[in-house]
């Protein structure tokens, strides 16, 4: 009896813990509409006035110079590409003969519009939002006043995002990092998706609408047509597959072999390992790129110990191509996981082992049992990410094979192309912008529904407390 009040006290107050995490701050956006004064919501238009009445100089002085650089973009870069940014740009560049020689009038520029007109919006909306963290923080600086207590300095704010706030204070910056450098090119790309920006159309371009989805759905379009795309896909999943779970399992095998109690020297092998993954990836490609070749050290040592009559198509059949990129990728893979499976052998609880031992059971069952649950519990996260990261490898591809042979099946796209792969051909050597862009958000739906619904699904994901 006494242990069950005891559970449900230990419930009760779980359940209490997890209230008071999750309750809504009292200095809330809802609660400073609701109830600031007229100083804190001048902090609207003037960010940081709120603070500077109430002696917090420093933060308001913040405040004050985010609005003024975002206004001083806005008011100079902002308001030259704004306006255009409805029709990308009405000045075609002109040309006049004059004495025999033409000469050129600069027209409008689509993709600085575009990038400026979307760099605009992106400041608009920092701006409103830097607006609502202003009135946030004069609300909070007018309720403590209201308290009868003094608002806190500069410097006792600032220990705070060591503290209580150290999720923001060492969050802001990488997020800034993200928007900057992620969120803003993703826009940028999938802006590009909804214009006429091709090969015939570099310098002046506007927006279409949906008109490359549609002929690519339709199967009119001459770049991406469904077939083309779903043969790609098709082989880009099947690549992704093999090269993870392969490089998984094999490494997984070896790394056992190494960790059991009867195999001598394992320093030596792990070292050994080691060392393949000291060597730069793209050099090792680019070396295996050379003795696959048709002229390559590995036909012509084949051919003088008349072991074949004609060279091997390592790189110039698309099967044989194919085959080839996995086996290649296991070679410069397998040691990353080895070292990784490496750290989780020996980290595995020896109560388990122990406890499985007691239950009679053998290798096989106690490696079914606990170890590959354990790992897999452990390597699921590490396993999507590489999944996805094989989905995008542009480097084993591209630097073996660049994507070939040709393929009579596929126009714009050779027989061992991956999406990315697919996609880099159509922007940098065919510079087909706005086919790219397509590719890159079809690319991207396929990765996240892959990746949320695996992750959702793992051991990892639903029992975030540990191993059981």
């Amino acid at each position: 009896m006494t242990g069950t009040t005891s559970t449900k006290r230990e419930r009760r107050q779980k359940k209490t813990s997890t209230a008071e995490r999750f309750a809504p701050s009292p200095y809330s956006l809802k609660e400073a509409a609701k109830h600031a004064d007229i100083l804190s919501w001048i902090s609207v238009v003037i960010f940081g006035f709120g603070n500077f009445v109430r002696k917090q100089y420093i933060k308001g002085v913040i405040f004050l110079a985010c609005e003024a650089a975002l206004f001083g973009f806005l008011f100079t870069i902002g308001l030259d590409y704004l306006p255009k940014i409805n029709t990308l740009g009405t000045v075609e560049q002109g040309r006049v003969k004059v004495n025999g020689f033409w000469r050129y009038s600069a027209g409008d520029n689509s993709v600085e519009i575009l990038l400026y007109g979307v760099m605009s919006i992106l400041a608009i909306v920092l701006l409103v939002y830097l607006a609502t963290l202003a009135l946030r923080s004069a609300y909070k600086a007018q309720s403590v006043m209201a308290d009868g207590k003094k608002p806190l300095n500069f410097i006792d704010d600032a220990k705070t995002l060591l503290d209580e706030k150290a999720h923001v204070g060492f969050m802001t910056l990488p997020t800034a990092g993200i928007v900057l450098f992620t969120i803003l090119p993703l826009f940028f790309m999938i802006s590009m998706a909804f214009t006429s920006y091709d090969e015939n159309h570099q310098q002046k371009f506007s927006w279409i609408g949906l008109d490359v989805f549609s002929q690519f759905l339709t199967g009119k379009s001459d770049l991406i047509k469904a077939d083309v795309f779903f043969d790609v896909l098709i082989w880009t999943l099947v690549w992704a597959f093999l090269a993870t779970f392969l490089n998984f399992f094999l490494g997984m095998f070896i790394a056992m072999i190494i960790n059991r109690k009867s195999t001598r020297l394992k320093g030596l092998w792990r070292t050994c390992f080691s060392l393949t993954i000291a060597v730069p990836q793209f050099v090792s490609l680019l070396i295996m790129n050379n003795m696959l070749s048709q002229n390559g050290v590995i036909n012509i040592v084949f051919k003088q110990n008349g072991w074949i009559h004609q060279e091997l198509p390592f790189l110039t059949d698309v099967t044989w191509a194919r085959v080839t990129v996995i086996l290649i990728n296991l070679w410069v893979g397998i040691p990353f996981t080895i070292m990784q499976i490496t750290g989780i052998l020996q980290n595995v609880p020896a109560e388990l082992y122990e406890a499985a031992e007691l239950d009679g059971a053998g290798w096989w069952q106690r490696f079914m049992n606990v170890t590959m649950p354990y790992i897999i519990f452990v390597m699921t996260p590490y396993l999507i990410t590489t999944f996805t990261g094989n989905i995008n490898n542009f480097n084993v591809i591209y630097l073996l094979t660049k994507g070939g042979p040709a393929s009579s099946k596929v126009n714009s796209a050779g027989g061992t192309d991956l999406l990315i792969t697919w996609l880099y051909k159509l922007t940098v050597d065919q510079q087909n912008y706005n086919a790219g862009a397509v590719i890159g958000i079809l690319t991207f739906m396929v990765l996240a529904v892959v990746a949320l619904i695996t992750y959702r699904n793992s051991g990892s994901y639903k029992n975030e407390e540990g191993f059981r």
